[in-house]
């Protein structure tokens, strides 16, 4: 029993002189996606802030592929001493560990997750030649021409896909998806013609829908943004269930100490309160975060409950 005690206490004291000594050389943040998406910009900006405020530097690398597996895998399997942290997000966190294929890592056991930066929603917008001036109308169409509409997504099993199959189930309508292989090619094909509809990220289509190229019907945000005060709502068009972000958030391999974690979430959110952050932010429609990191990770457990049954009856698949 005395050694059993004294390990414990060792172990303890070990943790927290980690804890207090941290940051003490250079921290990786791996971004599971290539460079200049929304993931990217959301690390960079913060792991430029985490290094004013802790006085170490925050180097950000992109591990690109299988939709933020590999990255995240790599993240799942590091040490625990604070100086590998991941970001995470919905993508590779509840989307596709949903998918039939599933992932090598439990979302939620093999990972420490600590801090939630926020996301933009997602928008469904039209080719502006299309007879649907809002989404009644484009519903009303759908009706009267059911599976000749088309819809263009990011790619099976990304938000866009999903909130459009969330969406296609509570207005009862068929339109066809037609997966890409990334939101800008879907953007593209819509504003040429090639498809009806998009559903992706706000931040993907913005200066399309600026530029009058292509029309925005709906947005899975709770209120309308002020950035964007002509696009209602899903919910104000009727559909309260349909409030979706394509969420990013920062997590750890597992066995992180509590004292990182608790620090690491402060200054996060301390990042995201800086007038230059959120004003940065909010024109990509995020509106941040201030989850402590317990309630991240419930909030990560309700997100697999709530998706889990949308992704099985959309029927997507590992691309």
């Amino acid at each position: 029993m005395r050694r059993f005690l004294l390990a414990l206490l060792l172990a303890l004291v070990s943790n927290t002189a980690i804890a207090q000594a941290w940051p003490a050389k250079p921290v990786k943040i791996i971004v599971p996606f290539a460079p200049g998406g929304t993931a990217d910009t959301l690390g960079r900006l913060v792991a430029a802030k985490l290094s004013e405020q802790l006085k170490e530097n925050f180097i950000v690398e992109n591990r690109a592929g299988a939709g933020g597996v590999v990255g995240s895998e790599l993240v799942a399997k590091a040490p625990p001493d604070g100086y590998m942290f991941l970001v995470s997000g919905i993508a590779s966190h509840v989307i596709a560990p949903l998918l039939p294929q599933g992932t090598p890592y439990d979302p939620i056991k093999d990972f420490t997750h600590v801090a939630l930066f926020g996301g933009p929603p997602a928008v469904f917008a039209v080719n502006p030649s299309l007879a649907a001036k809002d989404l009644r109308a484009f519903v009303a169409l759908a009706k009267a021409k059911p599976g000749k509409l088309t819809y263009g997504s990011p790619g099976n099993g990304t938000q866009g896909h999903l909130v459009a199959e969330l969406f296609k189930r509570l207005a009862a309508i068929n339109i066809v998806h037609v997966p890409y292989k990334g939101a800008s090619a879907a953007v593209t094909d819509l504003m040429s013609g090639q498809i009806d509809a998009v559903s992706t990220t706000l931040s993907t289509a913005a200066g399309q829908i600026r530029g009058g190229r292509a029309r925005a019907l709906a947005l899975s945000s709770e209120k309308r943004l002020p950035e964007y005060p002509d696009i209602p709502t899903f919910v104000e068009m009727g559909y309260p269930d349909l409030v979706a972000t394509v969420w990013f958030s920062l997590s750890g391999p597992p066995g992180l100490p509590a004292d990182i974690v608790s620090r690491l979430n402060a200054e996060v959110r301390r990042a995201f309160e800086l007038t230059e952050m959120r004003e940065r932010v909010r024109h990509e429609g995020i509106a941040p975060n201030r989850m402590e990191a317990r309630e991240f990770t419930a909030f990560v457990a309700d997100e697999l409950r709530r998706w889990g049954p949308i992704v099985r009856a959309s029927g997507a698949k590992n691309d």
